[in-house]
């Protein structure tokens, strides 16, 4: 034999080369080689592949999903974004029931199915019916039922506008990016609402859409979006445009949606390819809503201001004095005092506030109430802070959740991790007083203030406090430059407005009156010290303080009470509004109007606006209350030139107001 002809100088070379692969395979490397081969199999077919345009659409479809079939899953799960939001949605709303049959149109693999098993217990389906056209991936699905084991799942290779499932009737029926690929889409949806069931059943769709030239304020892009997507899919006889989804909203009642937009693989990532997804129901006489598009006004924060609204509800309930026929319009600010006013019975409780965050917190609060337990409640917002929220996020609140809310909170999951009451605006200022606690020692004796027993001990903690004795007994000149140094710090006009809210015009009317922000704060807080037990009676500084609220020392939705009241039916009367206050404020009559320390915002023509549309729009014997940081607002006689008797109930040169302490008065205006 010649030289290696019996193989042994080759036996290195081969080990060599077997170490070689399993070093790739631990390395993952050529996993992810193979990954990119199916990829590219796929993007050969939907790039290169010229499609036929002679025989049946069954043939059409299995010409160009035969040869990817089995590289079908892996490539489109890094796409079809609205899939798993389809079916969070239907599960959440239908995961109480049983003996369910669901028909997934288009059901290609069964992938859905696999999916839908993460949101809900597949025993509850007596049986669910996969029906697809193309018989390269009805192969495919049935070798993932059985592998499965799914014993209550036919495979049907069939037409979705002609499939009837047996018993004529079907709980939930989706279509998941395959309207697009039936041409006669009509048929399809008349013949899925057909066995719709007409008391709770769910047809379900998503996929990628182009917006008509006018549409909905949510579904709308620009057209250059519309003509370039459109054209993309057209090549591949996919009709993304606007017609399938007039017609479901023709045909059935529109129930939810949501609008979005996401990455499509070795697609360079700014061109983001728009979705949605559909949810409706068999027709009733219910108004099928549309959702405005809102944004923040110039110059907002992203996020929210205020975590917990500051206003003193105790106060305001016995002057308002709330009857079950009453209409009631209030800010909404932390939403804590529009969901008191629920609890106090109104018949329609109309929250309002410009900016998108305040009203996305509020929608949050109100639909955790009503999807999750108290336990869940108190830790998201009782202690702020919730480990499965992530989970709890994706199966029971975001199918529920509007399209903008959404848009708010899905980048924002982190909040109930590093602690809610540390976000947005107010949280900033909470974090940083509490660091700057610790920074000059004073962090020990701040949970001794908030933990005394008595209002004496608590006194007494406060007295001790270095930097309060400091303030009274150094020399004036001393004290005037520590004070004049954390005013610079803590009252300049960029912490003021994006940390605790305070415009320009609030803290001129502060001024005005001849106080010093600083001395307005100090104020404030040795008032609500001496006035109130922090550990028993305050839940606004206590939470400031420790950055959560405590059982017995908490808003009153967040007692068991409160809870069990809202769940039960108090909830149903919030109605939640962004914009802004007085075009909502002029489009109905109101019996109670809550305008905290809103008109403090606004010039003085503003104001006398403001002021003409309480005269129009409060009925005879309703109230107007309102809290300003000046002891005489000047647009108070404004409102009594409305028709209004205007009285100051409290200010706080007659001592503490109330457990927050924040503003110089407070007014109540009876209607005439």
């Amino acid at each position: 034999m010649g030289k290696g002809g019996d193989g042994s100088e080759n036996v290195p070379s081969l080990r060599r080369s077997s170490s070689l692969l399993r070093r790739l395979q631990q390395a993952g490397i050529s996993s992810r080689v193979g990954d990119i081969k199916a990829d590219l199999t796929v993007l050969k077919n939907i790039w290169f592949k010229k499609l036929r345009t002679d025989g049946s659409h069954a043939q059409r479809l299995e010409q160009f999903y035969g040869p990817q079939a089995h590289a079908y899953d892996a490539f489109r799960s890094k796409f079809l974004w609205g899939r798993e939001p389809l079916l969070a949605a239907c599960a959440a709303r239908l995961k109480a029931n049983s003996d369910m049959v669901w028909v997934d149109l288009g059901g290609g693999t069964a992938e859905n199915v696999a999916l839908m098993s993460k949101f809900m217990d597949l025993k509850r389906f007596s049986h669910i019916y996969v029906v697809d056209l193309c018989s390269s991936l009805c192969r495919q699905a049935e070798q993932k039922v059985a592998q499965h084991g799914w014993t209550n799942v036919t495979v049907v290779e069939g037409d979705a506008c002609t499939f009837v499932p047996p018993g004529d009737v079907a709980t939930l029926v989706t279509f998941s990016y395959s309207l697009s690929m039936i041409p006669d889409f009509l048929a399809a949806i008349d013949a899925a609402a057909s066995y719709l069931d007409p008391s709770i059943g769910i047809l379900g769709v998503t996929d990628f859409y182009v917006s008509s030239k006018f549409d909905f304020p949510l579904r709308q892009l620009s057209w250059v979006r519309r003509f370039f997507w459109r054209s993309v899919f057209d090549t591949d006889n996919i009709d993304i445009g606007p017609e399938r989804r007039h017609y479901l909203d023709h045909k059935l009642c529109r129930v939810w949606e949501r609008n979005g937009e996401g990455t499509i693989p070795y697609v360079p990532a700014p061109l983001r390819c728009p979705f949605y997804v559909w949810l409706g129901r068999a027709p009733t006489l219910a108004a099928q809503l549309v959702e405005p598009k809102v944004e923040a006004p110039p110059c907002f924060p992203p996020t929210f201001l205020y975590t917990q609204s500051w206003e003193d509800p105790a106060v305001d309930e016995p002057i308002l004095d709330i009857q079950p026929d009453d209409v009631c319009l209030t800010l909404t600010s932390g939403g804590c005092n529009t969901l008191h006013l629920c609890l106090a019975g109104a018949a329609q409780v109309h929250s309002v506030d410009c900016n998108p965050a305040q009203s996305a917190l509020l929608e949050l609060k109100a639909l955790a109430i009503r999807r999750l337990g108290y336990d869940d409640v108190w830790s998201l917002f009782g202690e702020g802070r919730h480990a499965d929220f992530p989970r709890l996020y994706e199966r029971e609140l975001s199918p529920f959740l509007t399209q903008t809310s959404h848009a708010f909170w899905r980048d924002r999951l982190h909040y109930f991790r590093q602690g809610l009451y540390y976000q947005g605006g107010m949280g900033a200022v909470v974090w940083m007083a509490q660091w700057l606690f610790w920074a000059l020692g004073l962090g020990g004796g701040m949970k001794r203030l908030v933990s005394a027993p008595t209002l004496e001990d608590q006194v007494k903690v406060w007295e001790g406090l270095w930097v309060v004795r400091f303030l009274v007994y150094a020399p004036v000149w001393l004290s005037s430059l520590f004070v004049q140094f954390f005013a610079a710090l803590l009252f300049n006009r960029v912490t003021l407005w994006f940390g605790a809210g305070i415009p320009c015009k609030q803290a001129a009317l502060i001024r005005k009156d001849g106080v010093r922000l600083s001395t307005y704060a100090a104020r404030v807080f040795d008032g609500v010290v001496r006035g109130y037990s922090l550990r028993d009676d305050n839940c606004f500084y206590y939470n400031c303080l420790t950055g959560r609220y405590a059982r017995n020392n908490c808003p009153a939705y967040l007692t068991p009470h409160g809870f069990a009241n809202l769940k039960q039916g108090a909830l149903d009367s919030l109605q939640i509004h962004t914009g802004f206050f007085l075009p909502t404020l002029n489009k109905r009559k109101y019996s109670k109007v809550i305008l905290m320390d809103h008109v403090d915002w606004l010039s003085l023509p503003q104001a006398e606006e403001v002021a003409a549309a309480l005269g129009r729009q409060v009925v005879k014997g309703g109230k107007v209350i309102w809290r300003s940081a000046a002891l005489s607002p000047p647009y108070a006689p404004l409102i009594a030139k409305a028709g209004f008797k205007v009285k100051r109930v409290s200010s706080i040169e007659e001592g503490c107001m109330d457990r927050v302490n924040m503003y110089s008065s407070f007014y109540v205006a009876e209607k005439l």
